[in-house]
């Protein structure tokens, strides 16, 4: 089987922030570790060396395949913050009609920056991808952040 080539790191959130060369991503960013934490009560953690993930979950694919993901995250690219507060379930559907503007890719969301889209939607989307993942797949502790 082989090894998940993403995986939460000991490296600090606040560090990765400071390496940010672009001042708008700074500061969405850390509206966004605000925001991420206070809906999923968990603290901001590296998952791999760009994702900040907010608790966490075990999965199995049906190839037997596991590993541990974060609940919601986000990482600010260079041309967008991919957001990761999006399951298909069908619920989600109309909360993207209110978002306002940003691309879908297969696993995110993107935006290029806050400013664009509506954060109240984007808090109901973070919620319904925490309830939806924590009934389908086993949330693991995260007794072990790492700032």
């Amino acid at each position: 089987m082989t090894k998940n080539k993403t995986t939460f790191t000991a490296e600090t959130v606040s560090t990765f922030i400071q390496r940010l060369t672009d001042e708008t991503k700074r500061t969405d960013s850390l509206a966004l570790i605000s925001l991420m934490e206070e809906v999923s009560g968990e603290s901001a953690r590296m998952f791999g060396p760009s994702i900040i993930g907010f608790g966490k979950y075990k999965y199995t694919y049906a190839s037997g395949h596991t590993g541990e993901a974060p609940l919601i995250g986000f990482s600010p690219r260079k041309d967008a913050i991919s957001l990761y507060v999006y399951t298909e379930s069908d619920d989600q559907t109309d909360l993207l009609d209110r978002l306002g503007k940003f691309k879908m890719g297969k696993a995110c969301i993107y935006v290029k920056k806050l400013a664009d889209i509506n954060t109240d939607v984007l808090v109901a989307l973070m919620q319904k991808t925490i309830d939806f993942l924590s009934r389908m797949h086993e949330r693991t502790a995260s007794s072990d952040r790492l700032g």
